[in-house]
Order: structure tokens, then C-alpha cells, then sequence
């Protein structure tokens, strides 16, 4: 078998351009983000409507922009945005000259959470510390190399948190590849159990890694932590989508990455990690940090 070149190619495209908004930050990765969550909810509406359902999908766009707009100016308000957002939605569908149905309400509401909110998380991350700016726009970028820990804290914990991902989904790709031999679930037949727990201790090394080099408090506890919160979310992430791929009938959520499929199928493992990563470094760490 020759080299996936299409797949590899696409692959560093994508990092490339990912690490570029993530050291950014500001309006740039607000951008960047409302970019693929437009395209997100685009390939989940296309797997809605293969189901016969009509979701909201405009409303739905317009209020998951307005979130990650809000998360960017007032990030305290982001959160009020949702369910005033998914009362418009259902006013919306309400007025519709053809009664919707319950699986329309709830695959507009699914979207939102899903595609909009829970993602827009990661601009509350990289937000956090934003008084580092040194470019217009609220961005950043490094002018010297001082170490990891000196980076602006919502760009080393974003950067940290992406490497936990990476390093999940690499350990579970190579490692299964070689000594999967157990069948995970059937929602996703190529998923061994071996994968998942390679994929796991990768993270969870990344993770130990991070929390040394930024001096948590209990490293070795929060970074183990930190590693397999990520490592499980990721795999959940990434279950769901399969889940919802396979419930429409859809190999891949879309074509949009050579090689790769559609974005959700890149994404997947970024949806349920971002509140959690968020939650992690701004309430416990902090808490333990002064308890410790």
C-alpha cells in the first residue's frame, strides 16, 4: 500500500493553519472558529436532512456566530445567549407554514449545543489572559522564546490541550493499527480497545508533561487528570459523530478535507473536550491552587 500522500498533505495544511489562529489569538482565532463552525453545522444539517428532518438551520447559524461574537466581547454573557437563542429558534419553527415536528425542534437545538456552544468554549480558553496582546485585533504573536510556561496562559493552555488531542488520536491511530485486536463498539468497527488505551496513556503523558512545565499544582495528579479527561472526551467525541454518520446513512460527514472526509470527521474530538478543558483550568486548577 503507498503512502497516503492526499491524507498527509491535507493533514499539515491543517495543522499549519490551526497553529497559526491558535498563537493569534484574539479576533483571529474568533474568526478562524466561526469559520468552522459554520461548516460544522453545515455538515450536520446535511446529515439531519438525510433523515427527512428540517431543522432551523439559518437560526441556528446566526445564533452559534452570535455566541462565539459574545464569547469574544463578554465573555460572562456568552452563556445567556443559548437559551435565548433556542427560544427564538423555536419561535422560528413555530411560525413555519408546515407544523414542525419534535425531531425538527431537537436537531436544531442538538445543533446549537453542539456545533455552536460547546465549541465556543475554546474561545473562552484562548481568551483567558488576553491583556498579552501585542498586535491589533486583540492578537498575539511571539516575539521571543522564553519557554512553554511564559506563553501568554490561554495560548499554553489551548496549545496544551490540542497536543493531549493529537496525541490521542495518534497513539489510538498507530498503536491500534499494530496491536488493536478487540473491537471497541460497533458504532465504530476500525476502534479497538487497545487503540483507546494507547490513546489514552498518550494523552495522559502530554498531559503529565504540561503540568510539570507549568507548575500545577499535584502535577503528576492534574496532569494524569488533565490527560484522561481529554483522552475520554476525545473518544466520546468522535463515537458520537460516528453514531450520528451512521444513523444517516453516511460514510463521512462530507468531502471537504482531502483524504480525511468532512470536518466534523477532523473535528469530532474537539466538541466535548472544550467546556471541559475550559472548566478544568479555570475553576479547579485555581481552587487547588490555593488549598495546596
Amino acid at each position: 500500500m503507498g503512502m497516503p500522500w492526499t491524507r498527509i498533505a491535507s493533514t499539515l495544511v491543517g495543522i499549519a493553519l490551526a497553529m497559526g489562529v491558535i498563537l493569534l489569538g484574539g479576533w483571529y482565532f474568533t474568526l478562524g472558529f466561526s469559520v468552522l463552525v459554520y461548516l460544522g453545522l453545515q455538515e450536520y444539517f446535511q446529515m439531519a436532512r438525510a433523515k427527512q428532518i428540517a431543522p432551523a438551520a439559518k437560526m441556528t447559524l446566526v445564533a452559534s456566530q452570535l455566541i462565539l461574537l459574545v464569547c469574544t466581547i463578554a465573555p460572562s454573557l456568552a452563556d445567556a445567549v443559548v437559551p435565548v437563542a433556542g427560544t427564538v429558534i423555536c419561535t422560528y419553527l413555530l411560525l413555519q407554514p408546515k407544523v414542525a415536528s419534535i425531531a425538527d425542534l431537537a436537531a436544531s437545538i442538538l445543533g446549537l449545543f453542539y456545533a455552536g456552544h460547546l465549541p465556543s468554549y475554546w474561545v473562552r480558553l484562548r481568551n483567558v489572559g488576553d491583556s498579552f496582546s501585542n498586535l491589533p485585533l486583540g492578537g498575539y504573536w511571539p516575539t521571543h522564546w522564553d519557554g512553554f510556561a511564559a506563553l501568554p496562559p490561554g495560548l499554553h493552555l489551548t496549545l496544551l490541550a490540542f497536543c493531549c488531542i493529537w496525541a490521542t488520536d495518534i497513539g489510538a491511530y498507530i498503536m491500534g493499527r499494530l496491536f488493536g485486536r478487540t473491537r471497541l463498539t460497533h458504532i465504530s468497527p476500525k476502534k479497538t480497545v487497545e487503540g483507546a488505551v494507547y490513546g489514552m496513556v498518550a494523552s495522559i503523558i502530554v498531559g503529565i508533561w504540561g503540568a510539570n512545565t507549568l507548575s500545577w499544582p499535584l502535577g503528576l495528579v492534574t496532569g494524569s487528570l488533565w490527560g484522561l479527561m481529554i483522552g475520554i472526551a476525545s473518544l466520546v467525541g468522535d463515537l458520537t459523530e460516528s453514531m450520528m454518520k451512521r444513523d444517516a446513512g453516511m460514510k463521512d460527514s462530507g468531502d471537504l478535507i482531502p483524504g480525511h472526509g468532512g470536518l466534523l470527521d477532523r473535528a469530532d474530538s474537539y466538541v466535548f473536550t472544550a467546556p471541559l478543558v475550559y472548566y478544568y483550568a479555570t475553576v479547579l486548577l485555581p481552587w487547588l491552587d490555593r488549598w495546596v
